[in-house]
């Protein structure tokens, strides 16, 4: 179990994965992504980096699930009753798998996900654990005090399975098993689940078990509930992972005494080491980091990642027994995650073996365009950085929306950092500061925006307040001054009164005097308008003028029997027992009243005699006659006019119709 063995080549490619941003030094840092797992238990877990896929065991569902290097299930080896332990052959061609409920030892052909042979251990054998080791392949089986190693040829056509190889017999159940290929020929076994742990190593180079060192409590320490353990590369060592003492500790393979220890922290329930030494420790820890990564003989994390709480208690979700796995190079850290609704996530840690590396970057809040602004930040991590180290700085803008590389910034010996831009642009502006990571830190990434003001536009419009007469036609031109790249503009015209809505009326570049002129055919009222949308770097503006107008209107009189210009004014002359009728067209609109206005001319000036109000019909028309018994010899006159707000409306502007003259004759 756990030996990840690829070739020379391969194991010693060091790929550096995706950036990371974490905490400073050991702090806490999230997983960098994840996925759900559709399986009811775990059992192993085993990397192929070769084709880049991750095998996990799942006892209660009888089945092998395959996913990438991305958590997505690309296929599922079924019928496997109680899979549990598995391994992978040095060409990551072939995976081994012990079958516990099947009393059998499975090959997979990793490639197509598919089985390719089987190996019967006998009824009742149950077999939990495997491991490659001096050519062969060996499983533990047994329990109830029957704990015991068997071992095959798999890659002998008629391979004979031989039992009871573990003659001593100390095991309750089947043993933990791993290898390493740092010691060819030395297979390592402990107790699951037992206190105190109990550990034995075996020289298995001539086909047979025998046992070279045997600890009951290695070390002293007391510990128990043995859940993993994992033989180091060099072939020196194993590590062990269990529920005690709160460290994963280190044991000499030679005669299995103390060699050091993995600080972590409560409940210790998974160990994988990487090819070049490093250790992933696992622990089961509801408000404490799940996973802590070594550098090898090390005692202090050089990075934690402490698990989200994905269901209903109160803890995070916690790790998986034996729930950990590097991939070959050890760009990436595999770990098998579980909350309280028994739901299993794969989580992918990628670059895993550098520090930790925090970045920050502060924009201020608002700035003026094409003048100096001044970003700051700091670079910080658990491991000093070199003289000389930069970071790159990116402005995303409008005129950049994918963003514009600005150059880079030196990092202080105090790991503070500062750039000086002139942003072009106004509106939202973001920078991206970027630190690339090296071969011993992560990279990591910050970004700050703030707000610069674009400068302001001129831009204006003539008519703005003046009487027009209605109907008239009426141009208005709109100057724009200097902008960027943007030389358009929109000039609309909203009449007065709810009925009748802003409409664009031009809409277009202005010449090369920065002019645009359109026509408004006027009949209320109107407020016209100039819009100017801004470009990257001038702002928008929109002015707007009022102009006014005034209704049209026709009077006359009827029932007159004469006419003639008297006093410089044309007079209608009415018979005393004739009643004038007064005759009023004028522009329409809803509930549109009109102002008619009586005079006579006494003592040298006209006097008002009546004014009153009176609805147009749907036409605009009204007929107002004038009753009574008037006076013989007096001159009068007569006008119609439309009162803003008063005639009903606010929809045009005052108007006063022209006077009509008249006088009474016997």
């Amino acid at each position: 179990m756990h030996r990840r063995t690829l070739s020379t080549a391969t194991a010693l490619a060091v790929l550096f994965g995706s950036v990371t941003l974490v905490a400073a030094g050991a702090g806490s840092a999230a997983a960098d992504s994840s996925a759900l797992l559709p399986v009811k238990s775990t059992g192993d877990i085993v990397v192929d980096g070769v084709h880049q896929r991750v095998f996990i065991s799942d006892p209660t569902a009888g089945q092998v699930v395959v996913t990438d290097y991305a958590g997505k299930v690309v296929a599922t080896v079924g019928s496997l009753p109680g899979v549990q332990g598995m391994e992978l052959s040095p060409d990551s061609g072939t995976l081994y798998a012990a079958l516990h409920d099947g009393d059998a030892v499975v090959a997979i052909d990793t490639a197509k996900a598919t089985e390719t042979r089987r190996w019967s251990t006998g009824q009742g054998g149950g077999p939990a654990y495997v491991a490659l080791a001096g050519g062969r392949l060996w499983f533990s089986y047994g329990d109830g005090g029957e704990g015991n190693i068997g071992s095959l040829d798999p890659n002998a056509a008629d391979s004979a399975v031989t039992l009871g190889q573990d003659t001593s017999r100390t095991f309750y159940e089947a043993p933990i098993l791993d290898a390493s290929a740092g010691a060819p020929g030395t297979l390592v076994a402990g107790s699951p689940g037992q206190s105190p742990v109990e550990l034995a190593v075996y020289d298995v180079s001539s086909g047979k078990a025998s046992r070279t060192a045997y600890a009951w409590d290695p070390g002293d320490t007391g510990g128990g509930n043995l859940q993993d353990l994992a033989v180091t590369p060099d072939g020196k060592d194993v590590v062990t992972a269990s529920g005690s003492p709160y460290y994963q500790p280190v044991y000499k393979l030679t005669d299995l005494s103390a060699d050091g220890k993995y600080v972590t922290n409560t409940y210790p329930n998974a160990v994988d080491i990487a090819p070049n030494g490093d250790v992933a420790a696992g622990t089961s820890s509801w408000y404490d980091p799940d996973v802590h990564v070594f550098k090898p003989g090390t005692s202090i994390p050089l990075k934690q990642y402490d698990f989200p709480n994905t269901g209903h208690s109160s803890g995070a979700d916690t790790l998986a027994s034996a729930g950990l796995a590097w991939a070959p190079d050890a760009s990436k850290l595999f770990a098998i995650s579980q909350n309280d609704d028994n739901v299993y996530s794969l989580r992918v840690l990628d670059a895993p073996t550098k520090a930790s590396t925090t970045l920050t970057a502060t924009a201020p809040a608002t700035a003026t365009r094409a003048r100096p602004l001044t970003l700051t930040g700091t670079l910080s991590s658990s491991t000093a950085f070199p003289a000389g180290t930069e970071v790159s700085v990116t402005r995303t803008d409008d005129e950049s929306p994918s963003g514009k590389p600005l150059g880079t910034a030196a990092v202080a010996a105090d790991g503070s950092y500062s750039f000086t831009d002139k942003p072009p642009a106004g509106g939202k502006v973001t920078y991206t500061v970027t630190y690339a990571g090296d071969a011993n830190r992560a990279g990591a990434t910050a970004s700050a925006s703030t707000t610069v003001t674009k400068t302001a536009t001129t831009l204006t419009l003539d008519n703005d307040g003046k009487v027009y007469g209605y109907g008239r036609d009426v141009t208005f031109t709109a100057h724009l001054g200097t902008t960027y790249k943007n030389r358009t503009v929109e000039i609309w015209a909203d009449p007065y009164g709810s009925d009748e809505p802003s409409t664009l009326v031009k809409k277009g570049k202005v010449d090369s005097a920065g002019d645009l002129s359109a026509t408004v055919d006027l009949t209320r009222d109107t407020k016209v308008s100039v819009k100017f949308t801004g470009d990257t770097r001038y702002a928008p503006k929109t002015v707007t003028n009022s102009v006014y107008t005034k209704v049209k209107i026709s009077t006359s009189l009827s029932g007159y029997y004469k006419s003639a210009t008297a006093w410089k004014q044309k007079y209608f002359y009415f018979r005393k027992s004739k009643d004038p009728v007064h005759n009023t067209t004028m522009s329409m609109y809803p509930g549109r009243k009109h102002q008619l206005r009586v005079q006579q001319y006494s003592d040298g000036a006209w006097r008002t005699m009546t004014t009153d109000y009176f609805a147009l019909d749907r036409y605009g028309k009204d007929a107002v006659t004038l009753d009574g018994t008037p006076p013989v010899g007096p001159r009068f006159r007569i006008r119609s006019s439309y009162i803003d707000t008063k005639s009903g409306d606010n929809v045009n502007t005052t108007t006063y119709g022209a006077w009509k003259y008249f006088v009474f004759t016997r």
